[in-house]
């Protein structure tokens, strides 16, 4: 499935603003990117297996907050990363 990744996390693809991943879940399709893209996981996920608080991660336009939600080929995933600083 598609995958759109946030500006922040595309030194992980290459640069590449939108990607393919598998899985039957959020989590597994996290996992897949880790797998195609290593490093990037844990960026989102946190060492509790949890959504990092800057990471949005949105299926077919609903924000979703649990790794085991069930996706389909046809989900599009959309990755957001808040930006923080001063």
């Amino acid at each position: 499935m598609r995958v759109s990744v946030p500006s922040p996390l595309r030194s992980y693809t290459g640069g590449l603003a939108e990607v393919e991943a598998a899985g039957r879940t959020v989590g597994e399709l996290l996992s897949d990117l880790d797998r195609r893209y290593p490093g990037i996981r844990f960026r989102m996920i946190d060492e509790q297996d949890r959504i990092r608080p800057h990471i949005r991660v949105f299926v077919g336009g609903v924000q979703e907050f649990s790794l085991g939600r069930t996706i389909t080929s046809e989900d599009e995933i959309q990755i957001l990363q808040a930006l923080s600083g001063g």
